[in-house]
């Protein structure tokens, strides 16, 4: 059941409390109940606000638990045949799979987000203009095939000079060239996206030709659908999801609620925003069991963190303060503890660890399940082992 969220005595904002919020977010996350047989795989995507990709094993079960039934075969499918998934640059210029309809929005909002200081030296940096020669020269030298990165790189050179092959950039141990610094930037304006494995090497072509939303169309859509997906929310939580400077997010809160887009409510003792006209939350929490794998969308936007990560579990299960480098294991809507999967052949094991919480029949058949739905994601038969997970975070 649903409730609108009352105004206190005297017409105050409404007040949200962490359970109400966290219900309706994990509703919305197809994280209370999976989305059912023949939902999209796209829509469930679409849902997460894209889903983390560096790992695409974990992409695959990120959207595996989201959906009944689907398997990290449909995954692919959708990504590699259908093509209704992309694999390219999205939120804080990483890897994700977003819904190919949806580019539009995601290219248009991403490109208007200012850029902030270069991480590079000097002697390294691309300037604005070499940055747009690079992006035009990418898109060009994608256009309807699929290449290596060294054969990208030689594409690019040809086509802007060689400055931009110059191997300057620090990477892994390694100098990457020059051009590669903006790489994520050609994804971020579809004039790049990955394409499928060429034996154990990754290619990149570019998605079929678009016209991005213009950039402060498509950035009021996003807080929407952010606020939608993840509020209660302030302009800092949303400059962390994506990686933008807190000041231009907090001007951007203010222009939408000046134009009555977003509402303004009371959220665990803080002001938060939801979308306008959004205020209804589920009465009670959500209860139950849930695995979330590396880098997942939930684990990562819903804030406040330390009501999400509570105790314990914000030491064990985030890694310096940032959350994604350990799978997370929810109960209740609350992370409680960490989990990690190996595989061997058709069989793989998962191992929970629980921190702060006694293992009661009944949630060790919870997790039973909550494991098995993981191996079905990923086609293999899993076993269940509750005890210490060894492994450290992800990179």
């Amino acid at each position: 059941m649903t409730a609108m969220a009352k105004k206190t005595a005297g017409g105050a904002k409404p007040e949200i409390t962490w359970d109400r919020a966290s219900a309706r977010r994990l509703e919305r996350q197809f994280l209370a109940r999976p989305a059912g047989p023949g939902t999209p795989v796209a829509e469930v995507v679409g849902a997460m606000l894209g889903a983390h990709a560096q790992v695409l094993s974990a992409a695959e079960v990120s959207v595996g638990v989201r959906a009944a039934g689907v398997t990290r075969a449909e995954v692919r499918t959708a990504l590699w045949e259908d093509r209704s998934l992309v694999k390219t640059f999205g939120p804080r210029g990483t890897v994700h799979l977003l819904p190919a309809a949806e580019l539009p929005l995601w290219c248009g909002a991403l490109t208007a987000i200012p850029t902030g200081q270069s991480p590079f030296a000097p002697d390294t940096r691309v300037t604005p203009e070499q940055a747009e020669q690079i992006v035009a020269a990418i898109g060009d030298a994608l256009d309807g095939v699929c290449l290596t990165v060294d054969e990208l790189s030689e594409e690019v050179v040809a086509r802007t000079g060689a400055w931009a092959g110059d191997l300057v950039m620090p990477a892994f141990q390694d100098l990457w060239p020059r051009w590669r610094q903006v790489m994520h930037r050609a994804g971020q304006s579809g004039a790049l996206c990955f394409g499928p494995n060429r034996g154990r090497k990754v290619t990149y072509t570019r998605p079929p030709a678009f016209d991005p939303i213009p950039g402060k169309a498509a950035l009021r859509e996003l807080v929407r659908r952010y606020l939608r997906g993840y509020g209660p929310a302030t302009p800092a939580n949303f400059a962390k999801w994506l990686a933008a400077p807190a000041g231009w997010a907090g001007a951007l809160f203010t222009e939408l609620a000046e134009a009555g887009e977003i509402d303004e409510v009371g959220f665990e003792g803080a002001a938060g925003w939801v979308a306008a006209g959004d205020a209804e939350f589920p009465d009670g929490r959500v209860r139950g069991v849930r695995l979330l794998p590396y880098f997942d969308a939930y684990a990562i936007a819903a804030q406040p963190r330390e009501s999400l990560f509570p105790g314990e579990a914000y030491r064990r299960a985030l890694a310096g303060g940032q959350a994604g480098n350990f799978p997370v294991v929810l109960v209740d809507g609350r992370v409680a503890g960490v989990w990690h999967q190996r595989r061997q052949g058709r069989r793989t094991t998962v191992t929970v660890e629980l921190v702060g919480r006694r293992v009661s029949a009944r949630l060790e058949r919870e997790l039973g399940e909550q494991a098995e739905r993981v191996g079905e994601v990923l086609e293999a038969k899993a076993e269940l082992v509750v005890g210490p997970v060894t492994v450290g975070p992800h990179a």
